[in-house]
């Protein structure tokens, strides 16, 4: 699949939904590229849900304008079907419906279907295809759902939390069937809250927050733009001071706890040269140097006030 890089395949301006006295969204804009992985970043609560339900056309904005692959959602259902794939948070099906049965039901609401057999090759569910699905484990459950995305393959695949409740094991197994969407030039909206999961996923990403949009970028752009220093994690032969560590050149701040060092600098390499040079000139070494540069969860916690665990559920998004 080849898409030209230049084209808006998802086009959302000034989005705006409200259940009763909660609003949902509250004016978001954003577009999303040909080809590229684009995440939604948030918290239970965000307003994620809500988006991307709106532009598969299972709800009605009450303002703003949304395009996707050039139609709108809430008109032009139909045909906007044979180009969209869609796995939502909760894939339910009868339990006693098999793998390859699933499939070949879905495939046939299209004109144009891919072929199951290499769907279940792909995903990795060619030996259990004859499985009834309440048989399925919570990872199988959820390759099946990517599958039944793909069913039609579709230019534009949405995603809403497609690693919630895996382990680790399992979400890394999700992550590589994603990593070949991109090199297939497959344009994807992924909705996540896992920080890991948009850095490593992720061409561009939008966090949202409260119905919000509070940054967009690429994850580079958006660590970059953040007012966080990198820190810088030390030992040395013999103790310094931490006040004569605060004169070298870059350094913010720092403190020491039984016997390791924790420099905040800005810029790093400058404060690390500087701090190499003091260490010759007072006849000590290095034991051990970590930098830790700042990473999303830094980025959402300065531009929100509080951290990506423990938000409430989004209760407009009826999940």
């Amino acid at each position: 699949m080849v898409n030209d890089s230049s084209t808006a395949v998802v086009q959302v301006e000034d989005l705006r939904k409200r259940y009763g006295n909660l609003e949902a969204l509250r004016g978001i804009t954003f577009e999303i590229k040909a080809g590229e992985v684009f995440g939604l970043l948030g918290p239970n609560g965000a307003g994620k849900t809500t988006t991307i339900e709106i532009l598969e056309g299972l709800r009605q904005a009450d303002s703003g304008t949304v395009r996707v692959c050039g139609m709108d959602p809430a008109r032009e259902q139909n045909a906007l079907k044979e180009r969209i794939g869609a796995q939502l948070q909760n894939t339910v099906l009868p339990d006693k419906i098999r793998v390859e049965e699933a499939l070949a039901l879905y495939a046939s609401f299209y004109q144009s279907p891919a072929s199951i057999g290499l769907l279940l090759e792909r995903f990795g569910l060619g030996e259990k295809r004859q499985a009834f699905f309440e048989k399925l484990s919570g990872g199988q459950k959820q390759r099946l759902a990517l599958a039944l995305s793909m069913v039609n393959n579709p230019e534009l695949v949405l995603l809403d939390e497609p690693t919630v409740g895996l382990d680790a094991q399992l979400r890394r197994d999700i992550y590589h069937l994603i990593e070949r969407f991109r090199e297939e030039h497959r344009t994807t909206l992924l909705t996540t809250h896992y920080i890991e999961e948009a850095e490593r996923l992720c061409d561009r990403v939008a966090i949202i927050d409260h119905g919000q949009l509070v940054a967009l970028g690429t994850p580079r752009e958006l660590v970059q733009k953040s007012g966080k220093d990198a820190r810088i994690e030390a030992s040395f032969a013999n103790p310094v001071p931490t006040d004569r560590l605060l004169q070298l050149d870059s350094v913010v701040d720092c403190r020491e706890v039984e016997g390791k060092y924790f420099i905040r600098a800005q810029p790093t390499a400058v404060a690390v040269a500087a701090l190499v040079r003091f260490l010759e000139r007072e006849n000590n070494s290095l034991l051990d140097l970590h930098i830790a540069q700042p990473t999303l969860e830094d980025v959402f916690v300065e531009m929100t006030g509080r951290r990506m665990e423990g938000e409430e559920k989004e209760t407009g998004d009826r999940r």
